[in-house]
């Protein structure tokens, strides 16, 4: 399972260095998506597929479906790492999430989450002010 959060710094070729951690339970080819609120989404090729599993179970006769599987699969790309544990993040990639030099690296389970670091920091903020209320609503969806 993918935990933690780790600050990087994307060099000026948009490489990105992968914590150790993460590097030993990714492998050496990942996909990179867009992902949700202005991140980017990375996945093995195991999760990826399972993903494009679930999202093709879905009728491609809806407007919804459609446009969230152009979204995710319009926009990804296959990346390697390479012997120094870095990826290559996409220009197109980046500009999306509005990535800057200081990256958030966070693990969420079964992906890695980039955020720019700034914007990170917000998002914490506001999720953070909201945790009470958030884990009341999941209490009485049943979810915890």
């Amino acid at each position: 399972m993918l935990i933690g959060e780790y600050i990087h710094t994307m060099d000026d070729k948009n490489r990105l260095s992968l914590p150790a951690k993460f590097r030993k339970e990714m492998g050496k080819s990942l996909v990179v998506t867009p992902g949700l609120d202005n991140c980017l989404f990375i996945f093995t090729h195991k999760e990826w597929n399972a993903i494009a599993e679930k999202l093709a179970e879905n009728s491609m006769l809806q407007a919804n479906n459609r446009s969230f599987n152009r979204y995710m699969f319009g926009g990804a790309q296959e990346v390697d790492v390479d012997s120094s544990g870095r990826i290559l993040i996409p220009d197109f990639l980046k500009n999306r999430a509005k990535l800057s030099s200081k990256i958030a690296l966070v693990g969420v389970q079964n992906r890695i989450e980039l955020w720019d670091e700034e914007i990170w920091n917000g998002y914490k903020q506001v999720v953070e002010g909201q945790a009470d209320e958030l884990a009341e609503k999941l209490g009485d969806a049943g979810m915890l």
